[in-house]
């Protein structure tokens, strides 16, 4: 599963602005994601932004003095129709009917997309990036129905911010919070599970927030500890959101922590979408990270025993430990 962030989003539009036909000289984005494309090519081209509608109305956002400026669209040469991605190609192919009956003074236009599938090659104009599914964008990955249907989502750090070391006192602070907790991300459509390591005993406060706050949801698993002390002691986070995960139908887990993404990733043997970074934590990723670990830990130990000991003691000391059975048959 590849995760398309924010930063990638910009680089790629970077990286192939050359495959935009030097005769575009407006830029006509689809709404909601489109617009946010549109925008940044717009700006980094020094051209005129507008939306789908406006365009048909005739209008062209207000520019600063720093671009360039028409007075209406009949004098554009070609206008760039732009969304983030498409599968099919439907929404460009309406945007473009939307135009054709909308007026005949309308320029010609060329469609574009930044990642478009493989099925889409020979629909669309200019694809900046093929990308097949599955894929998620960051963006809109808590707003979108196919995804959310078959997701489970952790809550705090999610869904509303994380408690402060004052309101997490497993006491009369705490269920303030839980009443009265800041929203961060609020889902526009219903979720498949949400997966969280409060305790059972907050369920009433827990259900009423995310009824005030609108969000639907099929199930809502929280951990039966007694108290915040044996939840610590169980050490059981990332463990008890994996098992849910693993036995569950669902194929993406959204964690706030980056730690926990990658422990829920290794137990589930599923993917995981850490908001932390954001990154797509994978099973299969975990050998060569620990490996990797264990190198720098190895280094940091080497330099420290080094200037503790001396480079003479140091290089005796991995001698031996080069000779021992199970290094050998590993081929450190």
């Amino acid at each position: 599963m590849q995760l398309k962030t924010y930063n990638d989003l910009q680089r790629d539009i970077l990286q192939n602005l050359w495959k935009i036909p030097k005769d575009v000289d407006v830029i006509v984005g689809i709404p909601r994601s489109g617009i946010l494309v549109a925008s940044f090519i717009a700006l980094s081209l020094n051209l005129p932004l507008v939306d789908l509608d406006g365009f048909c109305s005739g209008r062209v956002f207000e520019t600063g003095t720093t671009r360039r400026r028409k007075h209406t669209t009949s004098h554009y040469r070609r206008a760039l129709i732009v969304d983030d991605s498409s599968r099919t190609g439907e929404a460009l192919a309406r945007a473009v009917e939307k135009l054709n009956t909308a007026s005949d003074a309308l320029p010609p236009v060329t469609t574009c997309v930044v990642y478009g599938t493989s099925a889409i090659r020979d629909s669309v104009d200019v694809v900046m990036e093929i990308i097949d599914q599955p894929r998620i964008f960051e963006w809109n990955v808590l707003h979108h129905p196919g995804i959310l249907k078959d997701a489970c989502l952790d809550i705090d750090g999610v869904l509303c911010h994380d408690p402060s070391h004052a309101e997490n006192d497993d006491g009369p602070a705490y269920r303030d919070f839980l009443k009265e907790a800041r929203p961060l991300y609020l889902p526009s459509h219903p979720i498949k599970a949400l997966v969280t390591s409060r305790l059972e005993k907050y369920r009433p406060e827990t259900e009423d927030w995310l009824h005030r706050h609108g969000i639907v949801y099929d199930q809502l698993i929280m951990l039966d500890l007694p108290n915040a002390m044996e939840r610590r002691k169980a050490g059981v986070h990332g463990s008890h959101k994996a098992a849910y995960y693993r036995s569950s139908s669902a194929t993406l887990f959204v964690e706030s922590e980056l730690h926990q993404a990658h422990d829920i990733a290794r137990l589930s043997g599923k993917p995981v979408l850490s908001l932390e970074g954001p990154r797509m934590c994978m099973p299969n990723s975990f050998s060569a990270q620990a490996l990797q670990q264990r190198i720098t830990n190895m280094r940091l130990l080497a330099r420290w025993l080094r200037g503790y000991l001396g480079d003479k003691w140091v290089d005796r000391l991995r001698a031996i430990y080069m000779r021992l059975p199970h290094v050998k048959s590993k081929g450190l």
